[in-house]
């Protein structure tokens, strides 16, 4: 895997590519970084030229600009933005998009707003944000620092009933990438939650595949995907939960890689 800096209008994006062929741009969920695709990167870059990005405010990458005064509220349209830059900074005309919870709503909100840009978009164990969805969207990341370091053990508890037994170094990775991002490590949640993306899902012109994993929270919401999106592909991941790349990157590639090379 090749690590690199875009240079793009917000700052710096940091990404990570390998492979060769049709380019397929990954996005992470919050506070997460691209090590959340990092098993996944070198597979599906054996048949296409795989590229993680970590998103703006996240990662290695140049947090969300703002001239404003006050503290800023992102958004996912901001985050979004950030995307495009790098596509434009790497060349890419056209890419597919997969989106893990977070990066699945900025990619919906990527192909919205410049279908010309994507070739098929992957929304895996992506929340459906709308009315309803805006009123459910869980409190977590966002534990106050505490001179003790207990805001660590917080982070780890509330996060650890959706990880798999035996695989703390998934919780690790998690940590660590939410210490990286520090006291905006919830932004990305919260920049969630104010999006209307009832508004942009008809504005979908691609081909969408929605990946659904048992043991993740947003997978109640698979159901309404499979509503919403007409002509929309629906796949489930046994065994699945919130580090579904990196917890099974073989299962997740596969159904990645199938729907990307199918007609």
């Amino acid at each position: 895997m090749r690590r690199a800096y875009a240079d793009v209008p917000a700052g710096q994006i940091h990404y990570v590519e390998e492979g060769e062929g049709d380019p397929v741009l990954m996005l992470h969920q919050s506070p997460r970084s691209w090590t959340e695709f990092q098993y996944v990167v070198p597979l599906l870059g054996r048949t296409h030229r795989a590229i993680a990005m970590d998103t703006l405010g996240y990662g290695g990458s140049s947090p969300v600009p703002h001239t404003g005064e006050g503290p800023h509220q992102d958004s996912v349209e901001e985050y979004a933005a950030g995307v495009v830059m790098l596509l434009d900074a790497l060349g890419i005309e056209r890419a597919s998009l997969v989106g893990h919870h977070t990066g699945g709503v900025i990619a919906v909100e990527v192909a919205a707003a410049h279908p010309e840009r994507v070739h098929k978009l992957v929304v895996s164990c992506t929340p459906f944000v709308d009315a309803v969805g805006r009123t459910q969207r869980p409190d977590v990341d966002g534990a106050e620092v505490q001179e003790d370091g207990g805001h660590l053990t917080e982070l780890w508890r509330v996060r650890q009933p959706y990880y798999p037994p035996g695989r703390p170094d998934l919780l690790e990775d998690f940590i660590v990438d939410a210490l990286t991002a520090g006291p905006r490590r919830h932004e990305g949640h919260a920049a969630v939650a104010r999006y209307a993306m009832e508004t942009r899902l008809p504005e979908l012109a691609c081909p969408v595949l929605a990946v659904g994993a048992p043991g993740d929270v947003a997978y109640r919401d698979l159901p309404r995907w499979a509503e919403a999106v007409p002509g929309i592909r629906v796949a489930e991941i046994k065994g699945g939960m919130v580090p579904l790349p990196d917890g099974m990157p073989e299962e997740f590639t596969d159904t990645v890689r199938d729907f990307l090379e199918a007609a």
